[in-house]
């Protein structure tokens, strides 16, 4: 057999496989990915519901709100940040760049109807974080919760995994062409 039918055979046999792994490669990617995003959010979904169920009931006595102050461009320590009714701050524990960084009121209008939004929030470059807001209503006035944390250990697992699916990928592809090209010389041989 001549190298232009070895090769059409080739890819008639190969590329549907290939096809294939490289869609399940992504797919496991994609579902782990998203596995991890969403998982960034659990420690800010207690934290603004709490600080919102305890606002809501009653005012949050200022020993109960966390004392340490979260530098957000450097720590991985989870923050909140309670705004009023026109989102303004009435006490934070974030701080960027020492003073307390502004959020993006806008996603307070979609949470007024909502009652709570999950946003990844970039107040610079090389800053993101995962944070959850949550509205609360109740006799001291009405306003929103934020907790946040930084998604750098989210972000470097997603990068990490990215690596490790795209190296199966090629070495799956690798393998199963050698296996292709194997089994098609043993069909040649066989005639």
């Amino acid at each position: 057999m001549n190298g232009k039918k070895f090769a059409l055979k080739f890819f008639k046999s190969w590329l549907p496989l290939a096809v294939v792994i490289v869609a399940m490669c992504g797919l496991v990617y994609l579902t782990v990915q998203q596995v991890l995003c969403k998982g960034a959010n659990d420690p800010q979904i207690q934290l603004s519901e709490d600080f919102a169920a305890s606002l809501t009931s009653s005012k949050v006595p200022s020993g109960e709100f966390p004392a340490q102050q979260v530098e957000i461009s450097t720590s991985l320590a989870p923050f909140v940040m309670i705004f009023d009714d026109n989102g303004k701050v009435l006490v934070s524990n974030a701080l960027l760049d020492g003073k307390t960084p502004q959020y993006p009121v806008g996603v307070f209008d979609y949470v007024r109807q909502h009652g709570q939004d999950r946003v990844t929030w970039q107040p610079r470059e090389g800053v993101r974080q995962a944070t959850v807001v949550t509205r609360y209503s109740g006799p001291a006035g009405s306003g929103f919760v934020v907790a946040g944390r930084s998604l750098r250990e989210v972000e470097e697992r997603s990068t990490f995994f990215l690596q490790v699916c795209a190296i199966a990928c090629i070495l799956t592809l690798v393998a199963t062409a050698a296996v292709t090209t194997f089994l098609l010389f043993l069909t040649q041989r066989k005639k």
